[in-house]
């Protein structure tokens, strides 16, 4: 089980091997034996087995999935500390978010370490010890959230809840080789959750591979009326990226004397050159915002979750912590609302930065430092670590963190994807594309992941159709922008069953091509690719299709039947038949080829 995704989990207990019960007693075991600084409370085996024991329902889509909480986030009837022993409370309630998942069926095994009041992106800054980072213990783990990311990166649980406001949720992915999921700001309810800076923290999902941080999001992503900071999701959303989409990459990227991640940058942009279009961008408005976290007002929202304990026992918080918040303290309401003024300003900037791109592709840091450099150095380096990181939650944006593979020490590095709020599921699709693109470990395991599946074109989601198109509605023709404006998303390339016959219409403009089954006289397999489109904009989609096209049941090779492109066979009266050519694309440079002698 060390390592397991969700889809292993789900299938060893579909298959009778392992039930709840047997896991949680083995799985007790290893997390005995774990790297202890990684918890503030971990439960036994007893409380593992009892919550095993309540579980009822298999068909649950978490049924007796384990899964570790940040010790910032609520649990019911156990101790948060937010790092701090002397502010300590046991929950009376779990906080909505883990309401959500043991509703589903996961099993809290433990709350995991943290910088203190998630006050630090190193991992170091906790009286319950420093979390070494799993590839080399003399370097950092990363955090705030550095016990969620790096239990994970175990293999000791499939996902985590970790918090994030500068980046606490995305330093530790890339530090330890798994994903960090930031969502949009109010996506996921931050109820029950220790404050940062309560008007930016988001609760953010670790996982080995995207598609269970995409599972878990979709599961957690619910308004909560009960909380002040949730936002209802919009109706529309964006399900992917452009089949080659624009990514915006900084012209100007401080490495601080790192040369190895930079190498690695340099690699990760080759290999993603194939997949996306990349292009540089000024990126001076993002620093910009993110100086304003820790220079301006939004300090003071920390020191207001603290400021009785700094005033009554200053000593309970860590020096570091308390050098950062004392200082706000002298910030005054005329600083906060000049600093309001001035990201309102960067706001429109950023803005007009991503509408030039469908996504900005960063590292997700520019190096990585030793505990002991970090020991010498607490401040400077903890604020390099979030140069691509904290201006995120302030320009109300969201954020994908991914593994970019290995730096010639065997540290990991990594990726991040940022786009404009709500486009969560947009990044997901593509950091799909990623791991099957440059297929990743799980996390520090050693292990290879399960090969990703596909976006399945059979899948029956309330809010999308499967669209099967075959000549001008392909990647790179003339009507491709007809689906790329309906927000439709490239799921794959394939072929029909070997049953269909490819014609190339008379008088049409642009060239359309006719498809046409043909059991009777045979036929053969057409290429084709499969788009997924939000269903509400499917009518408006064949509307455009003029006579004698239309829009039908399409079979696809691997027996799959989804809506696609067909044509009235009397349009093939006086239409080239094509077959042979092996699809549009090369009828397409015949005919060019042709034109051109």
């Amino acid at each position: 089980m060390i390592g397991w995704t969700l889809r292993q989990w789900q299938a060893a207990y579909r298959s009778g091997d392992l039930t709840p019960l047997q896991a949680m007693k083995q799985l007790a075991a290893l997390l005995h034996d774990s790297e202890r600084a990684l918890w503030i409370h971990l439960l036994d085996e007893s409380s593992l087995v009892a919550q095993a024991e309540a579980l009822t329902d298999p068909s649950l889509p978490l049924y007796g999935i384990p899964f570790a909480v940040k010790d910032n986030i609520d649990v019911a009837g156990m101790p948060t500390t937010a790092a701090c022993p002397a502010f300590a409370y046991t929950a009376q309630e779990d906080a909505t978010v883990v309401r959500l998942l043991r509703d589903a069926g996961a099993i809290v095994v433990g709350k995991t370490n943290l910088d203190q009041f998630a006050t630090g992106l190193v991992g170091t800054r906790s009286p319950y010890g420093e979390v070494p980072n799993p590839f080399n213990g003399d370097y950092l783990s990363g955090g705030s959230s550095s016990g969620s990311a790096v239990s994970v990166s175990l293999g000791l649980v499939p996902f985590s809840l970790g918090t994030d406001t500068a980046g606490s949720g995305r330093v530790p992915a890339a530090f330890t080789n798994i994903v960090g999921l930031k969502p949009s700001r109010g996506a996921i309810s931050t109820r029950g959750v220790v404050p940062a800076c309560r008007t930016l923290d988001c609760v953010s999902v670790f996982a080995l591979n995207v598609e269970d941080a995409r599972t878990i999001y979709r599961l957690i992503g619910q308004f909560d009326s009960d909380d002040a900071f949730s936002r209802p999701a919009p109706s529309r959303q964006k399900t992917g990226l452009p089949a080659r989409p624009k990514l915006g990459i900084p012209h100007d990227l401080p490495w601080f004397g790192d040369h190895k991640a930079k190498a690695l940058w340099e690699q990760q942009l080759e290999s993603l050159s194939s997949l996306a279009e990349l292009v540089t961008v000024d990126t001076t408005v993002l620093q910009d915002a993110a100086a304003l976290l820790y220079q301006g007002p939004w300090v003071a929202e920390r020191f207001s979750v603290t400021d009785t304990l700094l005033q009554e026992t200053p000593q309970a918080l860590l020096p570091v912590i308390r050098d950062i918040l004392e200082p706000a303290a002298q910030i005054s309401a005329v600083d906060s609302f000049r600093a309001q003024y001035r990201l309102a300003e960067l706001k429109r900037q950023s803005d007009n930065l991503l509408a030039g791109v469908d996504a900005l592709l960063l590292p997700t840091t520019p190096g990585i430092y030793t505990r002991d450099a970090v020991r010498n150095d607490p401040i400077t380096l903890n604020s390099q670590l979030g140069t691509w990181t904290n201006f995120v939650n302030l320009l109300d944006l969201c954020a994908l963190a991914l593994p970019g593979g290995f730096r010639d020490d065997g540290l990991p590095g990594g990726i991040t994807l940022i786009a404009p709020a709500w486009q969560d599921h947009a990044l997901a699709e593509f950091g799909q594309r990623w791991q099957q693109h440059q297929p990743w470990l799980a996390g520090a395991t050693g292990q290879a992941l399960p090969a990703p599946e596909k976006n399945a074109a059979s899948d029956n989601h309330d809010d999308s159709i499967t669209v099967a198109v075959v000549g001008a509605h392909l990647t790179g023709m003339p009507l491709n922008s007809q689906l790329v404006e309906r927000d439709a998303v490239l799921l794959e390339a394939t072929h029909t069953a070997p049953c269909y016959r490819l014609y190339a219409l008379a008088n049409t403009v642009p060239p359309k091509p006719g498809l046409i089954r043909n059991e009777k006289d045979g036929g053969d397999s057409i290429p084709i690719e499969l788009w997924q489109m939000p269903i509400e904009h499917f009518g408006s989609f064949v509307g455009l299709i003029p006579a004698p096209l239309g829009i039908g049941s399409l079979e696809t090779v691997d027996g799959r039947w989804v809506k696609g492109f067909i044509c009235e066979p009397w349009a093939i009266d006086d239409a080239t038949d094509i077959t042979e050519l092996g699809g549009w694309r090369n009828y397409i440079a015949a005919l060019n080829k042709k034109e051109s002698l």
